[in-house]
């Protein structure tokens, strides 16, 4: 029994690796190729081992950039994205947890009507609005600032859908006890919701940050300045400055990393509670 067991867990282990190893290599060779000089990788002689340029390129593109070829340092950009997508991930956090707790415990007129129409603008996508948003930012004089580079985005209806079920999971007669005890409303939702929604922030806050990092469109529509962009429209330059100018894409190789680096961090940092808030409840 136990041989016939081997057989099939040892063909899904190789399989699984396999998969792994698809998913690494480019990742490993971009890494590799960032380690080498740029006529190096033109020419491809980059192999599948590090080259011997591993912390000069990493430290030119983190603190200097290439100014021969207009290339700026890195480092403001990723502080600008981390910056961009912890705000994004936390402002929608916290409206999302008051809209869902309005819509689930408090009785006012068209309280089902107001849930749908936040449910509703999931068809809404930002470039569909980008325009009068674009608009209403520029009238506020929010170009060129963080403020503008996040508040737009900060709305969420799934969060709120999400947070909304989680709500109406929890047992009826935790409220009435609450009440009894003579808690406010904002008290039941600091110390008793809250809490009953830690894992389910956790594995939200791990989607919306990713989904605040990765903005391309609206960083490119409202920064003019070179001191708010981000790292992925870092990316872009550096791959167009790889194209018209000089032969950097050892340089583009050495950014892309570098802007993989903070994501994983913070999805390995929370990986036990992202998991849990996906799978499980605590009530």
């Amino acid at each position: 029994m136990a041989g016939r067991d081997l057989i099939p867990r040892l063909l899904a282990h190789v399989a699984l690796i396999c998969g792994i190893a698809i998913m690494v290599l480019p990742v490993y060779l971009a890494f590799v190729a960032s380690t080498h000089a740029g006529a190096d990788f033109l020419s491809g002689r980059v192999g599948l081992l590090p080259g011997p340029l591993l912390v000069e390129n990493y430290r030119t593109i983190l603190l200097t950039g290439a100014s021969t070829s207009g290339i700026p340092p890195v480092a403001p950009m990723l502080l600008n994205s981390f910056v961009m997508a912890t705000m994004i991930a936390v402002g929608k956090i916290a409206i999302s947890l008051l809209s869902a707790f309005a819509v689930t415990y408090f009785r006012f007129p068209f309280r089902v009507a107001a849930f749908w129409i936040i449910f509703v603008t999931l068809m809404l996508p930002v470039e569909v609005r980008i325009l009068p948003t674009f608009q209403v930012i520029s009238d506020l004089s929010m170009l060129n600032s963080y403020w503008g580079l996040t508040v737009p985005l900060i709305a969420s209806a799934t969060a709120t859908f999400l947070f909304r079920q989680v709500f109406m999971t929890v047992p009826d007669e935790l409220t009435e006890a609450a009440l009894i005890d003579g808690a406010t409303p904002m008290r039941f939702f600091w110390w008793v919701l809250l809490p009953l929604s830690r894992t389910n922030i956790a594995a939200l806050f791990v989607i919306l940050f990713l989904y605040g990092w990765n903005q391309y469109l609206w960083p490119l529509l409202v920064t003019t300045d070179t001191d708010y962009y981000t790292i992925v429209m870092g990316i872009q330059r550096l791959a167009r400055a790889a194209v018209d100018a000089d032969p950097v894409w050892h340089l583009v190789m050495a950014t892309a990393v570098l802007a993989m680096l903070p994501p994983v961090l913070v999805i390995v940092a929370m990986q036990r509670l992202f998991v849990r808030g996906l799978t499980e409840t605590e009530k």
